[in-house]
């Protein structure tokens, strides 16, 4: 087996190849799965009062949250990036596009039929889908997206005001209080995140990247070998929106099995 190699592409010879998925990147994004699945969990436990967290107050659960959605979008970032490395390819990028957005409004739908005091209007997946379509006029940058992105975190962290708190802007963030929501990512600081993920992006994976080949002509990728665990972290990245999509029904159903409602 062969480590992933950095080589200008005239330099590779039949043994490399560009390619098409980086299985660190998908473990990292495994690694978020398996945060959330945490999260979701005791929250599913709490709303079936099995047991009681404060998910709004208490810094362990606001931190594992804030851990989650950055992992998730810096990942994106980065994502971004190798999607787009050797060119913005538009059929790909739309029918990725179509499947966030339409998963976002299932999510949407079901949290209103579960929550309709407190249904998610601009949650994760509402996000990602807004933040893609914003990410293409930032992927070519570099050291802007550096800048920029600590910019908007700044801006999303320490200034509030009152125009915000309007239903139609309060997607944006910069609200003077959380809205009543059961998950809500605004796209400030967040886009932030994503701006900082398509900066290291392309300091990690510049476009010159090849991979080297194994015998059998495969990709080799002697991390994402070594143990079952790891394997099944970078199968949880590759597959994560379907994952995303069911693990919550999935963990609801086990626990009306188990305690009824």
């Amino acid at each position: 087996m062969h480590k992933v190699v950095l080589n200008h592409p005239r330099q590779s010879g039949k043994n490399t190849v560009r390619p098409s998925r980086y299985p660190v990147v998908d473990a990292v994004r495994g690694t978020a799965i398996a945060l959330m699945f945490v999260y979701h969990f005791m929250f599913d436990l709490h709303y079936y009062h099995v047991v009681e967290i404060d998910f709004n107050n208490d810094p362990f659960w606001l931190g594992l949250r804030t851990l989650i959605v950055s992992l998730f979008l810096g990942v994106m970032g980065v994502s971004l990036h190798l999607a787009t490395m050797h060119g913005f390819k538009r059929q790909a990028f739309g029918q990725r596009l179509l499947k966030v957005a339409g998963c976002a409004v299932l999510v949407s739908v079901a949290s209103y039929i579960m929550f309709p005091d407190s249904m998610i209007f601009f949650g994760i997946l509402h996000f990602i889908a807004t933040a893609s379509v914003l990410g293409i006029l930032f992927y070519r940058w570099f050291w802007v997206n550096l800048v920029l992105g600590a910019g908007l975190i700044i801006l999303g962290l320490t200034f509030q005001h009152a125009w915000f708190d309007q239903p139609g802007w309060q997607w944006i963030g910069l609200m003077t209080h959380k809205p009543v929501t059961e998950d809500y990512v605004p796209l400030l600081p967040w886009f932030g995140v994503v701006l900082l993920g398509l900066f290291l992006g392309k300091w990690l994976f510049p476009r010159s990247t090849v991979v080297a080949l194994d015998k059998t002509g495969a990709q080799s990728s002697q991390w994402h070998e070594k143990n079952r665990f790891s394997r099944l972290l970078v199968f949880g990245g590759k597959h994560s929106l379907p994952i995303y999509m069911l693990h919550q029904p999935m963990f609801l159903a086990i626990l009306y099995l188990v305690f009824g409602k």
